[in-house]
């Protein structure tokens, strides 16, 4: 467990480090997404890094796409493409944009444009189902996105379907960009709004791996429905001047925020030993 934390952490060290290069970026969304991608990859997750293509292989999707440094530091980390590339971060010709793209190995689904990401999920689950793979999908949102209706077709669909290879993840960090999430729509009795379209509901504290390590293994228990991990996270979690703040949705870091971050992060490594 202990090396999962450190991961976590130097996932959130590498999310700062690539966008004070590029100077623009998503430093919030980003930052809530290190141990719930590190118990992904790390843990719940079937995947080759030396063979992205291959058949049989679990696939995430990542709808709320704006957080793609978080994914593009997990998949750096675990061999996907070289580590010194993420510096490369929206730069002209990279293949590391500030949205996803296909192209780039461990990249399913070029993504962006919120609310698609869900129907896309099962759209693979469906296509696994009568191909006879026994993979899994799992399609990361933010609760924000699920404002958008296209979220709720995609869920009744799922169920209709019985998509119990799917696993949805909602970083549930209360924000989006135009501040509190229960301000822009109220977002009361969030759990059992998914119930009532027939998914199995798992809530965890989208910061212990522990807990996220159970919530997969519970998940993949599920037969005929899908399932939602309704994961509470802190948008910036792991830096203390951007946690909970809205306005760290599109902001890069300045010279003087990149170092003291990282010297928080440092912190964070030395007390987990």
């Amino acid at each position: 467990m202990t090396f999962l934390k450190k991961k976590a952490v130097n996932i959130r060290k590498d999310i700062i480090t690539m966008l004070y290069h590029a100077g623009s970026g998503h430093p919030g969304g980003s930052l809530s997404l290190a141990e719930i991608l590190t118990a992904l990859y790390y843990y719940a997750m079937r995947h080759d890094p030396k063979n992205p293509s291959w058949r049989e292989r679990d696939k995430l999707l990542l709808s709320k796409g704006h957080a793609c440094p978080a994914l593009y530091a997990i998949l750096a980390d675990q061999g996907y493409f070289p580590h010194e590339e993420l510096l490369t971060l929206r730069k002209f010709g990279s293949r590391l944009q500030g949205h996803p793209q296909l192209g780039l190995p461990g990249v399913e689904i070029s993504s962006g444009s919120l609310g698609q990401g869900l129907s896309i999920a099962n759209g693979m689950a469906l296509a696994n189902r009568m191909d006879g793979i026994d993979s899994r999908i799992y399609c990361i949102m933010g609760d924000g996105e699920t404002n958008e209706g296209q979220v709720w077709e995609a869920a009744m669909t799922a169920s209709h379907y019985k998509l119990d290879s799917l696993c949805a993840i909602v970083d549930f960090n209360k924000l989006q960009i135009d501040g509190k999430c229960c301000e822009v729509k109220d977002m009361t009795c969030y759990d059992a709004k998914w119930k009532s379209f027939g998914w199995e509901t798992i809530e965890v504290d989208g910061h212990d791996v522990g807990q996220l390590m159970d919530g997969f293994d519970k998940a993949r228990a599920v037969k005929n429905k899908p399932t939602v991990i309704l994961a509470h996270t802190i948008k910036g979690a792991g830096v203390s001047f951007m946690e909970n703040k809205a306005e760290w949705h599109g902001v890069a870091p300045k010279k003087e925020e990149y170092e003291k971050a990282i010297r928080e992060l440092d912190q964070t490594l030395a007390k987990i030993g």
